[in-house]
């Protein structure tokens, strides 16, 4: 009855904490959906509006003012305007105020003259006892005109706009704010360094019907053209098979993956292989991915069009459509899908399965809120000042991506951040992955961000309602192994808006209905997605802020299908430790049978008989006891959520030789005897699986044999025990039946031999197929 409780990795565990957040303390009020930052802990900021200024005296001849914020060993410094009399910098500072080493704010207005030489024009000085606190719901600070003062404070000359007010990292000005922990960060890498909501681009498949062609004509006349039609929609391409004739019927279906806001081209080439591995192409159209009519779940196809197929030299003439007399024509139907969803991630770790069209999406069952916290013990991921890191954490759910702001130079770093979601299904993953920020100085754009870790949870395994602030491990493979880099601490809480739409949404199917009506084929499933995943990383990789291409791949699980021995091993494991169920039931059924515990033997004789006399009991008597295991393991739930398991992915006992084979992206460059290694041992593998499925196959091939007269005596045997066992089950009662054989399987081990029974013997000696395989 006991279930196989997952027990706690003691290399990794996941430790529970109770950090001063306002929802443990019960410190918020009103409707949960309207409280905000109640997950992390109130951090309290110093906040500089720097707007523009305006009549700066002309000291040097060549006014380039910026303006210079000094609070103790902090300095924060606007971007400087060239030959500008009325700066407008429009620029926001927070300065943490755990770190103020001073209660005297400095605000300086300077100047750059051609010998790059800094000339004070005036300052500002305030007294930060005095400043205004201001927390949200309030409205924004209107920002003040403030005279500018020499060091005598005898002479104004200009005058500066700004505001200054104590606030929390609730304010709205929180995210695009310049702040001190970014201290050592340019004006140009800035972006890089803040915080930032990032949507995916909305994704649609694009069906497309190559059905036939029509006056093909090849460049030579006398030839009839082989032809194939290549249909290209950015990076991806694909082929229909050849046909060898001037009329060819393809009737083939292909599928893109088309994105918003669908401004691509799609390309339809009708190319003639002529051979030697050169094609000619004999004719082109173009049709805009706007135009493509769009179907809503399982409506009519759209009517497939005849297209004008044009010479190349025609196609490419920039803008000039030129008509012909005669051309060659191409049947081809296109529909965008808006009823399927667009797969980006692996099925088991995805984050949203709703479908491309907002008009078909349900209403949401909950709100997801995270609350980014802190790290800690993270190693160094840089050897410089003898190794530092500068971390950010980026949490991926549904199309919604968030960035928490990097911070420099620290191995504790305390993001006290929180984002909210909307939840349509509780079957879903979030996942944070913490990231090492490897272009806060201007380093070359090949540079890569460094992965420390990443942390999956799945929904439906949280507790409506309740509160989870635990410390996550994170875990990276390595060549050299499984590396724990730091710990994550996060502040969870699912909460349900609508009890019974969630509870009916575990009986609906995973996907849209598209995709059981309609199913995508599965050898296009693996390249529409890969696919996907380059659309997103594109398009990120192209924000303000970019969300660098190897952070998204990682994020999205980009290498979940690649093969590797590890994971072969691990889902092998898998497989037989869910058959241990079925050997423990056979280890009990031998006990029973071998008389280890006669008392329980006993018993289980009782029962037997009375389900034999009274068989209507022996459904409601195997649901009942199913019933009281569900009951008995209630009480060995687990309390935390579910976190990666090194021992369940064979990650800190695997060879390094498997390892690096795993993670090394260029396989060509191995050295030969590596190579040929890595190939035995793989040959080796492969035969032990070989043995295995072909002893499963003779099984099968053995129970056909009974009635093949393959072995004619055999046959022969099982043919006349049949009948006479069909005549005695018909003269004698099934319950009498019953309980012969059910007495005979109990015997004592009195009346047992050590031999294997008659059956069993008979079963071995019948032939298979295996015998005609003996020389290939």
């Amino acid at each position: 009855m006991h279930m196989e409780i997952p027990k706690t990795n003691p290399e990794s565990p996941l430790v529970e904490n109770s950090p001063p957040i306002a929802a443990r303390r019960r410190y918020r009020g009103g409707d949960k959906k309207l409280s905000t930052y109640d997950l992390v802990e109130q951090m309290h900021y110093l906040y500089v509006n720097v707007v523009r200024a305006k009549n700066l005296p002309d000291v040097s001849g060549s006014l380039n003012p910026f303006v210079e914020m000094k609070l103790g060993n902090y300095k924060g410094v606007t971007k400087d305007l060239e030959q500008n009399q009325k700066g407008v910098w429009k620029q926001i500072f927070a300065f943490s105020k755990e770190r103020l080493q001073s209660n005297l704010l400095e605000v300086t207005v300077k100047i750059k003259n051609s010998g790059e030489d800094e000339l004070i024009v005036g300052r500002v000085l305030f007294d930060l006892s005095e400043v205004a606190i201001r927390v949200p719901p309030d409205r924004p600070l209107a920002p003040k005109w403030y005279k500018l003062e020499d060091n005598k404070r005898d002479k104004t000359k200009g005058e500066i706009r700004l505001a200054v007010w104590m606030g929390t990292q609730a304010d709205e000005s929180f995210p695009e704010a310049w702040h001190s922990d970014a201290h050592s960060t340019g004006q140009s890498n800035l972006s890089t360094t803040r915080s930032k909501v990032y949507f995916s681009p909305k994704l649609y498949y694009l069906r497309v019907n190559v059905l036939e062609a029509q006056d093909l004509v090849a460049s030579d006349k006398g030839r009839t053209p082989d032809a194939s039609v290549r249909i290209q929609l950015g990076n991806q391409v694909r082929v229909t098979r050849p046909k060898r004739t001037r009329n060819p019927i393809w009737k083939e279906e292909l599928m893109y993956v088309a994105s918003e806001p669908l401004e691509d081209l799609i390309i339809v080439s009708v190319e003639d292989g002529v051979g030697a591995g050169k094609d000619e192409i004999l004719g082109k159209a173009h049709i805009q991915v706007s135009d493509v009519p769009s179907r809503h779940e399982t409506s009519k196809l759209p009517d497939p069009r005849w297209l004008d197929l044009q010479k190349p030299a025609l196609a490419e003439e920039g803008g000039e459509t030129k008509k012909e007399k005669f051309s060659s024509k191409i049947l081809v139907g296109f529909c965008l899908e808006q009823g399927y969803h667009v797969l980006d991630e692996s099925t088991s770790m995805s984050s949203d399965f709703q479908q491309s069209s907002n008009h078909l999406r349900k209403s949401n069952i909950g709100i997801l809120d995270l609350g980014i916290l802190s790290a800690r013990n993270l190693l160094p991921m840089k050897s410089k000042d003898d190794g530092t890191t500068d971390a950010y954490c980026v949490a991926k759910y549904g199309n919604k991506w968030v960035r928490t702001r990097t911070l420099l130079d620290t191995l504790t770093p305390r993001w006290n951040e929180q984002y909210t979601w909307e939840v349509y299904d509780p079957c879903t993953v979030i996942k944070v992955g913490v990231f090492d920020n490897s272009h806060i100085d201007g380093s070359k754009d090949d540079a890569k961000d460094q992965r420390i870790g990443m942390v999956r949870i799945r929904l439906s395994t949280l507790r409506t309602d309740r509160i989870y602030t635990h410390y996550y491990p994170l875990l990276v493979l390595s060549p050299s192994g499984l590396k724990k880099l730091g710990e994550l601490q996060l502040a969870l809480r699912f909460t349900c808006t609508a009890w019974v739409n969630m509870v009916t949404q575990y009986g609906k199917p995973l996907f849209p209905k598209m995709h059981y009506v309609q199913p995508i084929p599965v050898k296009h499933i693996d390249w529409l997605c890969h696919h996907a995943q380059q659309i997103i990383a594109a398009r990120l990789g192209r924000s303000e802020a970019p969300l660098r291409r190897e952070t998204v791949e990682y994020m999205l699980d980009v290498d979940s299908h690649r093969w590797s021995l590890r994971r072969s091993q691990v889902s092998f494991l898998r497989v037989i430790s869910l058959l241990s169920g079925v050997t423990a039931v056979q280890k009990l059924i031998n006990d029973i049978s071998t008389w280890r515990n006669p008392v329980t033997t006993i018993i289980v004789h009782v029962l037997f008989l009375i389900l034999v006399c009274y068989p209507d009991l022996i459904l409601p008597t195997i649901f009942l006891y199913l019933f009281v295991i569900g009951i008995w393991n209630f009480r060995f739930r687990p309390r935390h959520p579910p976190t990666m398991n090194a021992r369940l992915s064979h990650a800190d006992v695997t060879d390094p030789d498997e390892l690096d084979e795993e993670l090394y992206t260029d396989p060509t460059s191995i050295p030969e005897d590596i190579v040929r290694m890595r190939y035995d041992k793989l040959r080796s593998i492969a035969g032990r699986i070989q043995t295995v499925i072909g002893d499963l196959a003779s099984l099968g091939e053995m129970a056909q044999a009974m009635l093949s007269w393959n072995d004619p005596r055999a046959t022969a045997i099982c043919t006349i025990f049949l009948l006479i066992w069909a005549v005695f089950i018909y003269v004698t009662p099934l319950q009498v039946v019953a309980v012969l054989v059910g007495l005979y399987f109990l015997r004592h081990p009195w009346f047992r031999n050590k031999i294997h029974a008659v059956p069993a013997n008979f079963f071995k000696r019948l032939p298979s197929k295996s015998d005609g395989l003996s020389c290939l």
